[in-house]
Order: C-alpha cells, then structure tokens, then sequence
C-alpha cells in the first residue's frame, strides 16, 4: 500500500554528559546516538513492511551544534539505521536548522515526507526522545500532514487500509483504528529490538542514502523561543545530623528543622 517512514533522531547520549567549568552543558562535547525508543520504532517498521508492501524510510534531522564537527557521528547514526531496517536513510543536516524547537523540527520533517515521501502509509515515531522528551514531534507532524495521529502505541497491526492500535492510557489499554495514512508513536514497551547481525551492517553501507539542507526543502526556520544555555541541575544536601534519647525527641527536632527549611 506505501512506504513506512520511521523519524529517526541523532540525540545526545546522556550517558556521557559533558560540562564546561563554569557548569553549563557543552553540547559539542556530548557524543550523537541513535534514540532508544527509535530502535523499537524501526523494528515495527520491519515487522509491518511485508503488510504495506513498500519500503522503510528512516528520516534524520540535525539538530544539535556544527554538522561539519558531528559528521562522524551523524555517519554512524544513520548506518546504524540502515542497519536495524531502513532500506533507505535521508538526512537533513544545516547550520539553519541546528537547535531548532519543536515548531522548526516538525516543520522540516513534515515536508521531508511531503517531498521525498509522498507514498507513505505509516510514519513511525518516539513517544519521545531520550535528549528532551517533550513528547511534541509527532502529533505537530500529523497536523502538517493532515493524518490521523495515535499516541503511546504498545501493539500495532494493519489490515485493508487501516491501522488498529493498543495504547497505554495510565490504568488501562485503549483500542484504537484508523485509516491509513497515519502517524503513529510507539512505546519501547512495544517490542525488543533485535541487534543488526554483521551481514546487515555491512549491507547498511550500499543502502541509498539522501543528503538535504533548508533550502533544498525551501524552508527557512523561525523558531519561537531561543536557547540561552543549558545547565546541570547540582544538588547539595543539608547533611544535618538529629539526635536525640527518643524517637519522639528525634520526631520533634526533624520537624522542627523542616519548619526552619520552610518545606512544612
């Protein structure tokens, strides 16, 4: 029926968080990953194809400091995507657009699928990603698309034209269906990615891949808020020691500390 396009995205790794002497974050010094959850979202993609009939397309935006400084990583990140599925990778990769929000973000990958995509069926994407997790991209990508969107997918499944979807909402499962197109964020509880084997590694390598900028996509950004700068949150603790001949000698001189911190 149509290609299934998965939004993959290069984050940072907060595992190997960098900061600068003065405590805030040094972005450039933050390695690119590919995001968690977008595993799970490529190895739906794989499970779906054969239903769909046409291709995955893994979707790549850049978004964070100089290109040119993270073109090891971006490299890596898209073949890792070639290799966990994707038959083809596009990369959209501009100064302009590094460090766009979620307006700018949606914006360019809404019109990657318009124009390079136009016989999707699916798109996949994150409930969030694991950098910012503000959970917006794909029901903003909807809206530009003009499809139905579903969130926090756990089991997804396609049939004559429509995609019947099991989301998490808090205490109970939702059973959803919709006609296809339509953009679908899934849950890592959806699956368990299966590591590439060597031999899709290697085959990941001839796979077509796509390079854009904003104006190959006749784009120019105007995002709606500005970044000053980002710091770690430090935590220091009181270490304040309460004794006393009783527990409720003890009880009495901790609330009595509490009042004085003004927590009650």
């Amino acid at each position: 029926m149509g290609d299934i396009v998965v939004l993959v995205k290069p984050a940072l790794n907060p595992d190997m968080v960098r900061t600068k002497p003065d405590g805030s974050i040094d972005i450039d010094a933050i390695p690119l990953k590919l995001d968690d959850i977008d595993a799970n979202a490529l190895e739906l993609a794989k499970q779906l194809k054969s239903a769909l009939g046409g291709k995955v397309v893994a979707v790549l935006l850049h978004k964070w400091g100089s290109p040119a400084r993270r073109n090891r990583d971006l490299r890596m990140v898209t073949q890792e995507a070639l290799a966990r599925g994707a038959d083809e990778a596009i990369l959209v990769s501009d100064e302009k657009l590094a460090d766009g929000d979620q307006i700018v973000t949606s914006q360019v990958l809404a019109e990657v699928i318009k124009k390079y995509v136009p016989e999707y069926s699916l798109v996949l994407v994150a409930e969030a990603s694991i950098d910012q997790t503000t959970g917006q991209i794909a029901g903003r990508i909807a809206a530009k698309l003009g499809v139905p969107f579903i969130s926090y997918a756990r089991k997804v499944e396609v049939a004559d034209g429509k995609v019947k979807v099991e989301r998490d909402v808090e205490d109970h499962i939702q059973v959803l269906e919709a006609p296809l197109p339509a953009v679908i964020s899934v849950t890592q509880e959806i699956n368990e990615p299966r590591p590439p084997t060597l031999i899709q590694i290697r085959r990941a390598a001839k796979k077509p891949q796509k390079k854009l900028t904003a104006s190959d996509l006749g784009i120019t950004p105007q995002p709606k808020k500005e970044v000053v700068q980002y710091r770690i949150l430090t935590v220091t603790r009181k270490q304040i020691i309460i004794e006393g001949d009783t527990l409720e000698e003890i009880a009495e001189k901790l609330i009595q500390a509490l009042e004085k911190e003004g927590v009650i």
